[in-house]
């Protein structure tokens, strides 16, 4: 099932702060950045955020699962949380902080 926009939108609405977020949809579902890294995704009106120390906080309050099979294991934030998890915006910016930069590819020689 995909996404609804308006699903996204009230994500990115509740994700109001000090730190820059977007999404990018991708196969009927979106990619969620945290100053322009991927800090989770929103799949099947979900928001899934990448389980690493960065969310540890995350870990006694939401429950887990796949965002797609085959992904790796993710928080899943359901609705109601988007406005109880205190500092969401913030782990989610250090999600994307703990996330190394993307190399950049070589330009092959002529």
């Amino acid at each position: 099932m995909a996404t609804q926009r308006e699903t996204v939108d009230f994500i990115l609405e509740k994700l109001r702060g000090p730190a820059r977020f977007s999404v990018r949809a991708m196969f009927g579902e979106y990619a969620l950045y945290a100053d322009g890294k991927v800090a989770g995704l929103v799949c099947d009106d979900f928001l899934y955020v990448k389980i690493l120390p960065a969310s540890q906080e995350l870990e006694t309050i939401c429950e887990k699962g796949h965002p797609f099979p085959g992904a790796r294991l993710h928080y899943i934030v359901d609705e109601g949380q988007l406005s109880t998890v205190q500092n969401l915006s913030g782990i989610l910016v250090s999600v994307a902080k703990s996330v190394p930069e993307k190399k950049k590819k070589a330009k092959p020689g002529k």
